[in-house]
């Protein structure tokens, strides 16, 4: 059952903020010129893709949740990508939309990934980490604490 509200989550909402926004946006305004930005644009949308894919993952089998903030893990998930960074899946969901616009060279999706990035800074500073503070107390603290918002670090965290 956690299956299948997990998924329908990446269905109704990931997949929409990061396929078919872009896909539509993609068809309009002014393009880039097709080049080596044309498969620089693959690294960005690979990874983004695999650590999304991962995230929801970990949120499912570690933290018994979704990633849905009405269906959220039961426990803190702090093991792989998490370790590096708090927010892997806002980074990932950037990540894509960046490469989807360099792939098709789609100018409005450069700024399309900038205003996720900062829609998600605002959501993730003023609603999401003090909810978590409320709900995880002093772990999440310490967590915050150690492990960057947005710039991973190179070695992970040792909780």
């Amino acid at each position: 059952m956690i299956w299948l509200r997990a998924l329908s989550f990446v269905v109704a909402v990931q997949l929409t903020v990061v396929g078919v926004i872009p896909w539509l946006l993609a068809r309009v305004g002014p393009r880039l010129p097709v080049g080596l930005w044309h498969w620089l644009g693959l690294v960005p949308l690979t990874i983004g893709t695999l650590a999304l894919l991962w995230c929801n993952w970990a949120f499912v089998m570690r933290g018994r949740g979704t990633a849905a903030p009405y269906d959220p893990p039961r426990t803190l998930v702090v093991q792989g990508l998490y370790r590096h960074v708090r927010n892997p899946m806002y980074v990932s969901a950037a990540l894509i939309v960046l490469g989807i616009g360099l792939w098709t060279g789609a100018a409005i999706l450069l700024a399309y990934s900038l205003l996720l990035a900062l829609s998600y800074h605002v959501f993730v500073r003023y609603y999401e980490e003090p909810h978590l503070k409320g709900v995880f107390g002093h772990s999440y603290e310490e967590y915050c604490a150690a492990v960057p918002r947005w710039c991973p670090r190179v070695t992970p965290w040792r909780n």
